[in-house]
């Protein structure tokens, strides 16, 4: 195993393809063990280079609703009357501290998710 930091796109490219040549290997095996250090330095890479931002707190709700199957309905429970669920997943209104609250209890999202800031639309 000669292992090396990854810095170029071009050793990204080539610790993804020796990962995928090693997928089939078995658990206490060198092998293995070259996949577990292999994708923290991919992950520590892409981490650097390829950021993926946070959802807004809406975005995160809505996806939260597909993941539930959840239709603007069933959010009445947790932000208030159908108007309300309206106005807020189409940006009229802020969320409020009860209602991030609720989306944290009752959907899991994360107060992180849900914190952010966001535009709405007048």
């Amino acid at each position: 195993m000669n292992i090396h930091p990854i810095h170029t796109e071009e050793a990204y490219e080539s610790a993804l393809e020796r990962v995928a040549s090693l997928m089939d290997a078995k658990p206490g095996t060198p092998e293995f063990d070259e996949i577990e250090v292999l994708s923290a330095l991919i992950e520590n890479y892409e981490a650097k280079h390829y950021p993926i931002d946070a959802p807004d707190p809406i975005e995160a709700i809505k996806f939260r609703m597909e993941q539930e199957g959840l239709r603007q309905k069933d959010m009445v429970s947790i932000l208030g009357n159908k108007s309300r669920v309206s106005e807020i997943l189409n940006r009229k209104r802020k969320l409020t501290l009860e209602m991030i609250r609720n989306l944290h209890e009752k959907l899991n999202i994360p107060f992180e998710n849900l914190m952010g800031d966001y535009q709405i639309q007048r």
